[in-house]
């Protein structure tokens, strides 16, 4: 009998762990990495194919390079198993902010995922997102969504474009959570110019906005820059991120909360 084939959930975590490795270490040899996840080199190329045609990490001959890590945490099925104890400690944080009864926006940021899980608990919330899977989690817990439709990418599994943008511009929202793909030096930045609009827009239909950022987000940036923290009331980061960032953010003005994350 001939091997069983790997479920897609196998390789699709491999390849995760594959592009996590190829991330800290800026680069690797493909034969070493067949070697290194017991795969032949048959498999290997076929998973590094995947991830370059995904845009996750540049395949070259013989070997592969990684992407700034920003550009490839764009990619949600991705970025969920990135930092799940800081997410957790940066929701919880989070949660307490929110009262019964308000309006509330959360954007597609796999940051806010497990605040969207916190949130569920909470009576009397409108909920407000451009995310599917945002909506998915809220709506399983048996909440009401309003889903800003527009542009689907089903890389990121929501939605942007003039529609969402127009549709926000209607909203009034009492107070939003959001996370930035890279900043540095209190600035903001996307790599897509889509997803920083539709996080200008946010801003501009919120009464009070919160900023989830964990350390790996800090001194970096990407092509589109849309802004500062000055727009934001708060930010809410973990106890790795550097003093000089909170520095800078202090500087402009900014409530910065950080909170511990267990081990």
């Amino acid at each position: 009998m001939g091997s069983v084939r790997p479920s897609d959930a196998v390789v699709e975590q491999r390849r995760r762990e594959v592009l996590r490795h190829v991330i800290e270490h800026g680069g690797a040899r493909i034969d070493e990495l067949a070697e290194r996840f017991e795969v032949s080199l048959m498999t290997m190329h076929r998973d590094l194919d995947e991830l370059a045609e995904r845009r996750l990490l540049r395949k070259l001959r013989g070997r592969v390079e990684s992407y700034p890590s920003l550009t490839v945490e764009t990619a949600t099925r991705f970025r969920i198993g990135l930092h799940v104890a800081e997410k957790a400690a940066l929701a919880s944080a989070a949660a307490r902010a929110v009262r019964p009864g308000t309006t509330v926006l959360l954007d597609d940021s796999s940051t806010i995922f497990p605040l969207a899980r916190e949130v569920s608990e909470i009576e009397e919330l409108t909920l407000v997102t451009n995310s599917v899977s945002v909506a998915q989690i809220l709506s399983g817990a048996g909440r009401e969504v309003v889903l800003l439709g527009g542009r689907y990418r089903s890389e990121f599994d929501s939605c942007t474009g003039p529609d969402v943008l127009r549709a926000l511009s209607r909203l009034r929202v009492d107070i939003s959570f959001t996370s930035a793909t890279a900043i540095a030096n209190g600035r903001l930045f996307h790599p897509i110019q889509d997803y920083a609009d539709v996080k200008e827009g946010i801003l501009e239909s919120t009464e009070r906005n919160v900023l989830l950022v964990d350390h790996s987000k800090f001194g970096k940036t990407a092509t589109f820059s849309y802004g500062d923290v000055r727009a934001y009331d708060l930010v809410i980061t973990d106890e790795a991120t550097p003093e000089h960032e909170l520095a800078a953010i202090r500087d402009l003005g900014t409530e910065v909360r950080v909170v511990p994350v267990r081990s």
